[in-house]
């Protein structure tokens, strides 16, 4: 199985993939896990994932656009597309046999921040590792 895992703090999945049964798996080629920085996929010279929320108010949102080039540019023809969410279906025993059918997942990390509405025209399947507070998906991503 191949993962692709698009994240806008990738640093933070780097320790899980260099350790345990991850790393083993590797390893042996019985699974391929790439990490991506989301901020690959932007236009100007900063980097710039987050936008202020178009209708106004406080706060920052996560711009759909990159992470629309990134489905761009990794999806195949087996791809199921994934993003981390707490309004997602929660991961349990049996999505994850739902999922090993598939031969690429491309998961794309939400955030404390809110995401653009838009991305979720793109998305195959939100999920959500249950009722927790966290500061991104990078987390329910490993």
């Amino acid at each position: 199985m191949k993962i692709d895992i698009v994240s806008a703090v990738p640093q933070l999945l780097d320790g899980i993939l260099n350790e345990s049964i991850l790393k083993r798996g590797m390893e042996k080629s019985l699974i391929e896990i790439n990490i991506h920085d989301l901020r690959k996929w932007t236009s100007d010279k900063h980097k710039t994932v987050d936008d202020t929320p178009y209708g106004g108010g406080p706060g920052m949102i996560l711009k759909a656009e990159p992470y629309y080039l990134a489905i761009e540019e990794l999806k195949t023809g087996d791809s199921l597309v994934i993003i981390t969410t707490p309004r997602g279906k929660v991961l349990k025993q049996p999505v994850v046999h739902e999922l090993l059918q598939n031969k690429h997942l491309i998961i794309l990390c939400g955030h404390y921040k809110a995401m653009d509405e838009r991305i979720y025209n793109f998305v195959d399947l939100e999920l959500s590792i249950g009722d927790y507070i966290l500061t991104g998906g990078e987390i329910p991503a490993a």
